[in-house]
């Protein structure tokens, strides 16, 4: 990108910056001292768990042309200081300015921003809405879970939601290459950590809320109030909210003008509902009404919370003033999203869903929405991450075993912990556990459920979805449910 700005234009909101160096060219800001090159600007801040200014000497030994840093009581707000003539500006809250202070280098472009929020479904709506906008001709980009750009060709993304420079940056890259759009999925620990603080949204989204990052967050309200936070503490045009979860139907009433979304008859006028719903194995059928009138349209999905989705994704396109009719003839043209409710089948074989459910919601959501489709049994393939919120291992697994016919506990990512322990942590929550049948090693648990599944049964292998790792307690392994769903059933060539 050829962005540029003086460093006394830059920072001229918090500090008059000297003249003695006032005229710095910044074109690159970096937070991380290894991607330091020559001329590029250091930004040496006290992260939650690195302290950045630790690695001032190191940036200034790569070629870093000046380097702004975290102010505290022995560097003042505006102090400056030099390491081999490479001035060093000290300023006050700088994690806190972050997002506003990258976003002045970088926020040059006409790329509409448009945030999602919420436990489950992010990845689904943002990728919804990036292909909806592509049918109607609207080049759209999406940056979160599954990775960042288009979606033909997404770049790996380390965070859901990266760090407060690198997510102006990308912004301003996708804005450069054409969007005119980017979905982005928000998460809570982005919204709590000022990631988007300065980020202008044309519309915010909110899925649904349930037991998910309580090691972070503490308690369930905690949670909420830091998903409630890109309705009130961001700039969000229009804000659009799915009232059928009980957070929603809550927040609806704090926030003026936000439109309510749902699969009910709304009474509110300021609202999108479903007169119908149609399930069936092509997909889904829905009849609409609210605030933009009526519709039908249909969607090559699974499942009641994919209904939602598509709502939510419809209502948003619709608030943006995108054609309805439009959105509605290209409908049938959507896909399913990588590793959500992704169907795997081979004649004469169960049929394999791979899904990205590690929370008990969105577990239980899955394995109901399966449920209206399966002729034979259910079974369910799942385990819990370690180092991780504990009090949801034996909820999935009681849900596994109310919901499924049949419950084989894997790992996930088991990270430090014993694999033992976490599948004991899930044992404890089922009124059967001589029922369920323990096998940690992913692969050999779909083989054999599939080795002992009819061809009517649907086998539902939960928690990977499109990630293609592992993490063990000292390394990271390739593994991915969609290789192996594909392998095993011969779909591979």
């Amino acid at each position: 990108m050829s962005l540029s700005l003086t460093l006394k234009e830059l920072l001229a909101p918090w500090f008059d910056v000297p003249q003695a160096i006032a005229n710095t060219d910044v074109r690159q800001l970096e937070l991380d001292s290894r991607q330091i090159a020559q001329g590029v600007t250091f930004v040496a801040i006290k992260g939650h768990a690195i302290d950045g200014r630790q690695f001032i000497a190191s940036a200034v030994s790569k070629g870093a042309n000046a380097v702004i840093a975290q102010a505290c009581d022995s560097k003042p707000h505006g102090l400056v200081e030099y390491q081999n003539e490479i001035a060093i500006v000290y300023i006050a809250e700088l994690g806190n300015i972050l997002s506003e202070l990258a976003g002045r280098l970088y926020a040059q472009h006409n790329n509409q921003l448009i945030g999602v929020t919420g436990t489950n479904g992010k990845t689904t709506i943002t990728q919804l809405i990036a292909q909806w906008l592509g049918l109607v001709e609207h080049r759209a980009a999406v940056m979160g879970t599954t990775g960042n750009g288009f979606l033909e060709q997404l770049q790996p993304a380390a965070n859901t939601t990266g760090n407060a420079v690198d997510v102006q940056r990308t912004i301003a890259q996708l804005g450069e290459q054409g969007a005119q759009y980017t979905a982005l999925e928000v998460s809570s620990h982005g919204l709590v950590q000022g990631r988007v603080k300065a980020l202008p949204f044309v519309a915010g989204v909110f899925t649904n809320l349930s037991r998910d990052h309580l090691d972070y967050h503490g308690t369930m309200e905690e949670y909420a109030e830091a998903k409630f936070t890109l309705f009130t503490q961001h700039e969000c045009q229009h804000a659009i909210i799915n009232v059928d979860d009980a957070v929603g139907a809550q927040w609806i009433k704090r926030l003026e003008n936000a439109i309510a979304v749902s699969l009910e008859p709304q009474e509110s006028g300021n609202a999108v509902w479903a007169t119908s719903v149609g399930y069936s194995e092509q997909g889904i059928d829905i009849a609409f009404d609210g605030m933009f009138g009526a519709g039908h349209f249909h969607v090559p999905l699974i499942g009641e919370f994919n209904a939602s989705n598509v709502m939510l994704a419809l209502t948003t396109l619709l608030a943006l003033g995108i054609d309805k009719q439009q959105l509605l003839e290209s409908a049938a043209q959507l896909v399913p999203v990588l590793g959500r409710m992704e169907l795997f089948a081979a004649q004469g074989q169960a049929k394999v869903v791979v899904d990205y459910a590690h929370t008990p919601d969105a577990l239980e959501k899955a394995l109901m929405a399966l449920r209206v489709h399966c002729q034979g049994k259910l079974w369910a393939i799942f385990g819990c991450g370690g180092d991780r919120d504990k009090g949801k291992r034996p909820m999935m697994a009681e849900i596994g075993e109310r919901l499924a016919d049949k419950v084989i506990l894997s790992d996930d990512n088991p990270r430090s912990e014993k694999a033992e322990e976490i599948v004991k942590d899930m044992l404890a929550g089922m009124c059967h556990p001589s029922d369920a049948v323990v096998e940690h090693d992913r692969f050999k648990a779909l083989q054999y459920a599939l080795n002992n599944a009819s061809a009517h049964d649907i086998i539902l292998l939960a928690g990977k979805g499109h990630e293609d790792y592992q993490v063990l307690a000292n390394e990271t392994i390739h593994y991915s449910d969609r290789e192996s769903a594909q392998q095993l059933l011969g779909l591979t060539s």
